[in-house]
């Protein structure tokens, strides 16, 4: 017995119907925006979990002054991979990075905490820029992790 499922996906914007683009006839120029460019505040890029980790783990190994295919046989991980994630480039899984913190002596919780005070450095000094202010005036006691 087969089941007559429509083969269609479901699709679900990622964007409200209002902030796309309206399509119109070709040359039609799209509707002025509502602030001027010059008086929309400036654009932040946060930073990404993986490049934060990577740069703990290389910061790590070079305070060390350990090879990259050291650091790799001893957390039994290819070299070229090892090197991509401490480039940001792979998002590594958790026994990875805690193979890769292990290897240079420290625990996953070690390592995490290290990305997360550059996360919490960095969104604090774009967060200050923007307010115009010198220090925040947040604390941070958490631990921040990434799925």
């Amino acid at each position: 017995m087969t089941s007559h499922v429509p083969n269609e996906a479901r699709v679900i914007p990622l964007r409200p119907q209002s902030a796309r683009p309206q399509s119109g006839p070709p040359g039609a120029r799209p509707a002025a925006s509502p602030v001027p460019p010059e008086r929309r505040p400036p654009t932040v890029r946060e930073p990404l979990w993986r490049d934060l980790v990577g740069d703990v783990l290389r910061r790590e190994r070079l305070d060390q002054e350990r090879t990259l295919k050291e650091v790799a046989e001893a957390a039994r991980i290819s070299m070229p991979y090892l090197s991509e994630v401490e480039r940001g480039r792979k998002e590594a899984s958790s026994e990875v990075l805690a193979a890769a913190a292990g290897a240079l002596g420290l625990g996953l919780g070690d390592l995490l905490t290290r990305a997360q005070g550059e996360l919490v450095r960095l969104t604090s000094r774009h967060t200050d820029a923007r307010a115009g202010r010198g220090t925040s005036g947040a604390r941070f006691d958490g631990m921040c992790l990434a799925a």
